[in-house]
């Protein structure tokens, strides 16, 4: 580990055009030192060439690396294994940090040692709308620690924090999972109770565009949801594993989540995820909510015409419902 580094991983598929401007808002940091590894996940446009060239033209701060197409966590991963610095930041290809991130963001973990990653406010906008100052998520008030507001749902994107390096070996590597895989990772931090520091500033910015993402538009698509269910189990295993129980407000809300997810499991043909989801539901909701009518009349159902007949009828009547 070299001190005071931050070591920028930048997972990239296809899509050179936006890289440049990621990594132009890196060099643009008023902070040393850094460096920025380019993880090329299989990309089959012109991205390789743009990642050689940002290299040769940026020698002993960025470096490439080309790997089959694994998905985003792991090329995450293979940053993270090759990063050298005190210092992580994960930056997605078409994301944008301010910059003074670096500077802000160090210096608050300098003034806090108890503190193992620090936060700012972030932006989430379409590129052709523009920015508007607007926190995203949690982004926009002060906490503690993750726990448990992250079972509400995420608290930041991926490219808001920026870690302590020793905190990221003791999460472990990112999973293979194509969806969700940073709301689990952001449990695993959770779960070993990291206390956060606060930079009540806009420092990064997450943008849509009409390009292809990783993530997302998973409901007609198998595989999404079959690495979703994954992704909603191994939170729920975190979450517990914290200590947050039943009764916590935001473990209901989880517990509702797994149920609208089995629902929709079961939907996309998916039965033995539906049914595992579903026992999950009951369980985070507690032994009283577990035996209210509705998770009767499901379990009843779901037992007389299967789970993904169930699945599909639940989804429909929620559509109509909404």
């Amino acid at each position: 580990m070299t001190p005071n580094r931050v070591s920028t991983i930048i997972p990239v598929y296809n899509r050179g055009a936006l890289l440049r401007e990621a990594v132009a808002c890196v060099l643009a940091q008023t902070y040393r030192p850094i460096e920025i590894i380019l993880v090329d996940d299989g990309s089959s446009d012109d991205t390789p060439d743009v990642t050689r060239a940002l290299a040769e033209q940026n020698r002993g701060i960025v470096r490439v690396v080309r790997q089959a197409n694994g998905g985003p966590g792991q090329a995450r991963e293979t940053g993270r294994r090759l990063a050298s610095g005190e210092f992580i930041q994960y930056l997605d290809s078409d994301d944008w940090i301010d910059p003074r991130k670096f500077e802000r963001q160090v210096t608050a973990l300098r003034a806090a040692p108890e503190c193992w990653a620090a936060y700012c406010k972030t932006r989430e906008y379409h590129v052709e709308e523009g920015p508007t100052d607007e926190p995203s998520f949690a982004t926009g008030r002060k906490l503690d620690t993750l726990f448990p507001d992250l079972l509400s749902g995420r608290c930041w994107q991926t490219v808001t924090p920026l870690f302590r390096r020793s905190v990221c070996d003791q999460v472990g590597p990112w999973t293979d999972l194509r969806q969700e895989e940073d709301w689990e990772y952001d449990a695993r931090v959770a779960a070993l109770g990291t206390r956060l520091a606060w930079c009540p500033e806009f420092l990064a910015d997450f943008r849509h565009h009409g390009g292809q993402r990783a993530g997302g538009d998973s409901l007609r698509d198998p595989r999404k949801m079959t690495w979703r269910a994954t992704a909603h189990r191994l939170i729920y295993r975190h979450a517990r594993r914290a200590g947050i129980e039943p009764g916590n407000p935001h473990m209901q809300r989880f517990a509702r989540e797994l149920f609208l997810l089995a629902r929709q499991c079961g939907a996309a043909g998916l039965a033995e995820e539906s049914r595992e989801l579903f026992a999950l539901a009951r369980e985070a909701s507690g032994p009283s909510r577990a035996r209210k009518l509705d998770f009767q009349l499901y379990r009843m159902a779901a037992a007389c015409v299967g789970w993904s007949t169930c699945g599909r009828l639940a989804c429909w009547a929620d559509h109509w419902r909404r």
